[in-house]
């Protein structure tokens, strides 16, 4: 199949070839059609399957007839965080080059007065995060009476984020007889019944299983102690074939704290989290897709739906609290049909976590052998489980067990007094041993400050060109969506 035959226009084929597509995703060229056929729809697509496609190509088309009024648009999509929204943004520039389309793009960190002057001369596509298109409507400077057509992208994000209230108050305030098109990774039941509310007669789409990690990439667990991720971290950017990397954290202040530690290594890195303003994160999201640097340390803000093209590994350097953020953090690789890898550290406290995954996307993931490094630099992969590692372990025990014994019986004169000074001096050198490792942590991380829960210190985009309407006064201004 190829793009002609969804029944998209003249025009539209133009764009698409021109940015070098020809043939339908499994999305695309399952929703396109009763897209255009102006029908309800319930997409379940996992990431990196060419989503946003499947609604940007057809809207396109529906709008090319009909124009824009003052501060009422025409149509809506529901973007959970700015980088997605922005993203959006891109594919209709880029896609609509020749159909002459307006666009407003609502997202926190952006001039708000340059927002409304935009929505006063009408918009046929309105691109917001929840909480600044509430913010402007209740000031009244946005009217969602003449919205004929509703998108809810990645709406289990929405839940997490806690913005299904939002949306809800957002369905009851567009016109009842509209087409509603939502969009989710997966489908737990509150989107189930949000669905059920304000869609009729949905056509549902599912091209993959709800929350299934992409077959394209290779998943290892790697058993660490706490104190040593960063340079376990370290070790395996230097043994794989890392072309790019993204290195997710839970925390904005572990984010901060590795990249800085990153760049003392001699890494070329940079960092996303929810403290950055929006243009420093485009910035910076530019810079790591044209290679300035070549690893992106992020908080979950990068988890989903960011099209970064060509990134060969994902290290999970803290196991997600949420089974759902694992799924979309490791499809940051392995896209579009490429091969990828990705590694989620383990310490003693992530068993449940690790447990949850594994239920959710209904595989065991195996664990890597870091005894077994030098074979894999050779082109071999080991992996082993976690099973067979405590079995290893028990027969060292019992051997040195075994050895200790025999030791013990060919010493029968051996004093209480030496027992006690073996203890002694084994004592000494924990000591010792502890105060170097002390010593080289203190050299990683600097002078110590206030130690974060995690053991790391507190102190206080999207993929592609900036489209010339992001070229904008940036403020302060931030409504909360991606903190």
């Amino acid at each position: 199949m190829i793009f002609a035959d969804l029944g998209l226009s003249n025009e539209l084929l133009k764009a698409v070839e021109e940015a070098g597509y020809s043939e339908p995703t499994p999305i695309q060229a399952q929703a396109i059609p009763p897209v255009l056929m102006m029908k309800d729809l319930i997409g379940i697509a996992q990431t990196g399957t060419g989503k946003t496609a499947s609604f940007v190509l057809p809207m396109i088309d529906i709008l090319a007839q009909g124009r824009s009024r003052a501060r009422m648009p025409r149509s809506l999509i529901l973007e959970p965080t700015r980088e997605l929204a922005a993203q959006v943004a891109e594919n209709f520039e880029k896609y609509g080059k020749y159909h002459k389309l307006s666009m407003a793009l609502l997202i926190g960190g952006v001039s708000m007065g340059d927002q409304i002057k935009a929505l006063e001369k009408g918009v046929d596509v309105l691109i917001a995060t929840p909480g600044r298109l509430m913010d402007l409507f209740e000031r009244g400077n946005i009217l969602l009476t003449g919205c004929g057509l509703l998108v809810i992208d990645e709406a289990d994000r929405m839940l997490d984020m806690g913005f299904i209230p939002d949306i809800e108050s957002i369905c009851t305030k567009l016109p009842a007889n509209r087409q509603t098109l939502l969009f989710s990774a997966t489908m737990p039941p509150p989107i189930k019944k949000l669905a059920d509310k304000f869609l009729t007669n949905p056509k549902s789409i599912e091209v993959a299983r709800p929350a299934t990690a992409s077959s394209n990439i290779a998943q290892w667990l790697v058993k660490v102690d706490s104190r040593k991720k960063r340079e376990k971290l370290r070790h395996l950017l230097k043994a794989e074939n890392v072309t790019s990397a993204v290195i997710f954290c839970n925390r904005k202040s572990t984010v901060r704290e590795l990249n800085k530690s990153m760049q003392r290594h001699g890494f070329a890195s940079g960092e996303i989290h929810g403290d950055i303003d929006q243009s420093a994160r485009i910035a910076e999201l530019e810079r790591f897709r044209k290679g300035e640097v070549n690893i992106l340390v992020a908080s979950d803000v990068a988890a989903r739906g960011l099209d970064i093209k060509g990134v060969s590994h994902v290290f999970n350097f803290d196991a997600p609290w949420h089974p759902d953020d694992y799924v979309h953090r490791i499809g940051r690789t392995g896209r579009a049909g490429a091969k990828g890898t990705a590694y989620t550290f383990v310490t003693s406290d992530d068993g449940e976590a690790i447990d949850n995954i594994q239920k959710l996307i209904g595989t065991k993931i195996n664990w890597l052998d870091m005894g077994a490094d030098e074979a894999r630099a050779a082109g071999d992969t080991v992996a082993v489980s976690e099973k067979a590692v405590k079995k290893s372990r028990n027969r060292k025990g019992e051997k040195a067990g075994a050895d200790k014994d025999k030791v013990a019986s060919d010493n029968p004169a051996k004093s209480d007094s030496d027992d006690i000074a073996g203890k002694e001096k084994r004592g000494k050198d924990r000591r010792d041993t502890r105060e170097r490792n002390d010593d080289r942590r203190e050299d990683e991380r600097g002078p110590r400050r206030h130690p974060d829960v995690d053991g790391t210190l507190e102190d206080g985009a999207w993929n592609g060109p900036v489209p010339a309407f992001l070229s904008v006064g940036f403020n302060a201004d931030n409504d909360g969506e991606d903190a």
